[in-house]
């Protein structure tokens, strides 16, 4: 018996013979499937294990109803959990962003003597140069974080948003109405942060116009430029 050495090669110094075996299951010349060989060596393929039959749950007459009971039951368990995981991050939502409008809110109403300082130099035409252009733009910055001015001359009085410090009536008006803003008022979203000062004008009617004779009694008419028309004088 000739031994190999770990080269490869015999100690005859012959070359090892090379034995290829053809494991194909489907012979290439007549198509059929060859059987299985005798030897199953390295590289045979594995036998087949042949598979567990599928168990098949037999359902007896009376547990139907009780089974569909429960499935239903289920169902039900788990619609509840996703209804209430659904209004639970609504809340989460809902509870974050009342805390954002707050803290933006209190930021705001910190700085509202400084928009009372800059609508006064407004009004006095010292709001002009870098002071307007870094007045516009810290205005414009909290007017985008959702805060809003109102007050105008001419609006109808509003005791939610108006606090009323002077009044007066005149016929001019139909009703309650702002004739003069003493300081802007500003609320953030559907919050009011600071109520506007205001002059209110209430409606009076007119008074009617009375001729200067319609009081006396026609007795006591009289021509004051006729000196021969005097006034009756009674005892």
């Amino acid at each position: 018996m000739s031994s190999s050495r770990s080269d490869g090669t015999a100690e005859n110094g012959e070359e090892p013979r090379v034995v290829v075996r053809d494991r194909r299951r489907i012979d290439p010349e007549t198509g059929e499937v060859r059987p299985p060989a005798p030897d199953a060596g390295f590289g045979a393929p594995e036998p087949e294990v042949a598979s567990a039959p599928e168990e098949v749950l037999e359902v007896i007459p009376g547990q139907e109803a009780e089974l569909k009971a429960q499935l239903d039951e289920r169902t039900a368990d788990l619609q509840r959990l996703q209804a209430e995981y659904a209004n639970y991050r609504k809340r989460i939502d809902r509870d974050r962003e009342v805390v954002v409008n707050s803290a933006k809110a209190s930021v705001a109403t910190e700085l509202l003597s400084v928009l009372d300082d800059i609508d006064r130099a407004q009004q006095h035409g010292d709001l002009t140069g870098a002071f307007k252009a870094v007045a516009d733009k810290l205005v414009a910055t909290l007017e985008r974080t959702g805060l809003e001015s109102f007050g105008h001359e001419g609006e109808a009085f509003d005791p939610a948003v108006h606090e009323a410090v002077q009044h007066d009536t005149s016929p001019d008006v139909a009703g309650p109405t702002v004739t003069a803003v003493l300081r802007r008022g500003y609320r953030f979203g559907d919050r009011v942060v600071r109520a506007a000062l205001v002059a209110v004008t209430d409606h009076e009617p007119a008074a009617p116009d009375v001729p200067a004779d319609e009081g006396l009694p026609s007795s006591e008419w009289y021509d004051p430029n006729n000196p021969n028309d005097k006034p009756n004088e009674q005892d």
